[in-house]
């Protein structure tokens, strides 16, 4: 081999090791953390967590290849869920779900700001969690267990159902 196709050919793969090496990293593998109330046994905690993980997986986020997926269960025990809490901060998730008022109000304290979707909270802007429904504000977003504003309707299609069941005092209804 001449000099001159050597110096080219190590020439070419030194150009073309930094893109090779670019190819190999791939995307940067997010991390969720997932504090539950409930614990492990549980088969209502369990059906939504299956149903979190199926979503994710149907909107491309597979556990262990671009998506790293931390699950703790506290079993509402405040000594455990604030090991978790402190736990999985350490492990500088990009993003945790939590359940329940009872682990949003901790991590909202946390001195590290980490986005937090909150699910099964009764009264995100009464407990301060978020500043109004329509613009949550801070590093808080979530979906409340109730939409009060929907008792009414639950009301009215009552009455359209049963309609003796809503009469008066005295009709033998079950509020009378």
């Amino acid at each position: 081999m001449r000099r001159r196709e050597f110096v080219t050919l190590v020439g070419g793969a030194a150009a073309a090791w930094p893109l090779a090496a670019r190819a190999q990293q791939g995307e940067r593998v997010r991390r969720i953390a997932v504090l539950h109330t409930g614990a492990a046994e549980d088969p209502h905690g369990r059906a939504r967590n299956a149903a979190f993980l199926q979503a994710l997986q149907q909107l491309g986020w597979i556990d262990g290849r671009n998506v790293r997926i931390d699950v703790r269960w506290s079993a509402a025990d405040a000594n455990r869920m604030r090991g978790y809490l402190a736990e999985l901060l350490a492990l500088a998730p990009d993003v945790i779900l939590a359940t329940g008022s009872v682990t949003v109000s901790p991590l909202l304290q946390s001195p590290r700001a980490v986005p937090i979707v909150f699910v099964l909270v009764p009264d995100p802007v009464g407990t301060g969690f978020v500043h109004s429904l329509a613009r949550p504000g801070g590093n808080a977003t979530g979906f409340m267990l109730f939409e009060y504003g929907a008792h009414g309707k639950y009301l009215e299609l009552l009455k359209e159902i049963a309609p003796g069941v809503l009469s008066g005092p005295g009709s033998g209804s079950i509020l009378g």
